[in-house]
């Protein structure tokens, strides 16, 4: 008997039942049109029990490992939150203490950095087209607080809950190159921020 009769007589998906059959262990031949036919000595009413038993298996693995990957996305998500939160909470200074509380641990010079580029003004620097000055700045405030941030990140990576000492080094490129007819071509301006930095561990005291 044909694959795709029993299929059919019994309301089952004939690629998903094909599929199983080729790796079953029920004798069976493939035909001349690509589908499969079924050994006259096999009963179908077997067949498709056990078809429907692998389905139920199927399901229930797949249940399985979908609630198994839930289960591992929550755990990824309490994590980042609980980082997100201890990153919130850290102390920084551009001092060496704080006040009500003792440095317990010292571990170690860390920085974080950031760049910008600002493109180069057509018209002056405070020309028609655009306050370039004010662009600037508000450039230099946003690549400060990624600079921080980062330097948060490798404070948490070391086990800290504070950074004490920050200071922060500025770089300016006024970056340029030769043209193909010879002439000179002036590139964006590049903006780079440093902050520095020593993570330590504090407790109140």
């Amino acid at each position: 008997m044909k694959s795709k009769d029993i299929a059919k007589n019994n309301g089952i998906d004939p690629r998903a039942f094909d599929g199983w059959l080729r790796v079953s262990s029920f004798p069976h031949k493939s035909g001349m049109t690509g589908g499969l036919t079924v050994d006259d000595t096999v009963d179908p009413d077997e067949l498709v029990r056990a078809y429907n038993e692998y389905v139920v298996q199927e399901r229930e693995r797949l249940a399985q490992e979908q609630a198994a990957l839930a289960e591992e996305q929550a755990g990824i998500d309490r994590a980042f939150a609980e980082k997100q939160q201890e990153l919130a909470s850290m102390l920084i200074t551009s001092g060496f203490n704080f006040d009500g509380y003792t440095i317990t641990k010292y571990s170690g010079y860390i920085s974080g950095d950031s760049a910008v580029e600002v493109a180069r003004p057509t018209q002056g620097w405070f020309g028609v087209r655009g306050n370039v000055g004010s662009d600037l700045m508000d450039s230099l405030v946003h690549i400060r607080r990624e600079a921080l941030a980062e330097l948060k990140e490798s404070a948490y990576d070391l086990g800290c809950n504070a950074v004490i000492g920050v200071d922060f080094d500025y770089l300016t490129l006024d970056p340029e190159t030769v043209t193909s007819q010879g002439g000179t071509l002036y590139l964006p301006f590049l903006f780079g921020v440093t902050a520095n930095g020593n993570a330590v561990i504090i407790e109140k005291k």
